[in-house]
């Protein structure tokens, strides 16, 4: 439901926006993280299936069975031991994963900024396609997506999740618009455009 959170344990998970809250203070989980996460909670106590996890962070692309593994192993890792020392995601042998814990939804009217961790907290916004060419923006939105992934990487820095950046593709906000509402310190901006060199025969 667009506009409400889900608390479960000491976490608030708001899955419109793309945050992962432990009492009041961010948790960095990578995009894909946040979207099977997303959609474990969704429905708690069931059993999804790998193929329909999959479907959920890739959508329309063809991926290893390995990758999911690595996800949900990070998300294990980020969540730490469920209330009764298990794990809040279990395996489900063979078929696929189910979250353990109990969910309640927290409806939110508007959202305050992202409470302060101490960390310089960056956003980076989507990079503009000058090609031209719609069909290239898929890979100015991959390069901001692979900075953002690597730029998560750093302990130190905290970096917010592309949900919440990529809403200001459209329409361009003042800067100063988008670091009040982001509420981050650092904002990175960039553009991309490809070129093709057309060799022709040479005429006598």
């Amino acid at each position: 439901m667009q506009g409400t959170r889900i608390a479960f344990g000491p976490f608030v998970l708001d899955p419109d926006v793309g945050t992962l809250l432990k009492e009041q203070i961010p948790i960095v989980v990578g995009h894909r993280g946040l979207t099977l996460l997303a959609a474990l909670t969704a429905r708690p106590g069931e059993i999804l299936t790998k193929a329909e996890l999959m479907d959920a962070a890739w959508p329309g692309t063809a991926v290893e069975e390995g990758n999911l593994t690595v996800q949900i192993a990070t998300l294990r890792k980020a969540l730490g031991p469920a209330d009764n020392g298990g794990e809040w995601i279990a395996t489900v042998p063979r078929v696929g994963y189910r979250f353990t814990g109990t969910v309640e939804p927290v409806a939110s009217a508007s959202r305050r900024p992202i409470p302060g961790s101490g960390k310089p907290s960056i956003a980076v916004l989507p990079f503009a396609n000058l090609s031209g060419d719609q069909d290239q923006q898929y890979l100015s939105d991959g390069i901001t997506e692979d900075i953002i992934t690597e730029l998560a990487r750093f302990r130190s820095l905290l970096v917010i999740a592309r949900n919440s950046s990529f809403q200001f593709r459209y329409p361009a906000l003042d800067i100063a618009e988008v670091h009040r509402k982001l509420g981050v310190r650092y904002l990175v901006e960039g553009s991309i455009r490809s070129s093709v060199i057309a060799f022709g025969s040479p005429h006598s």
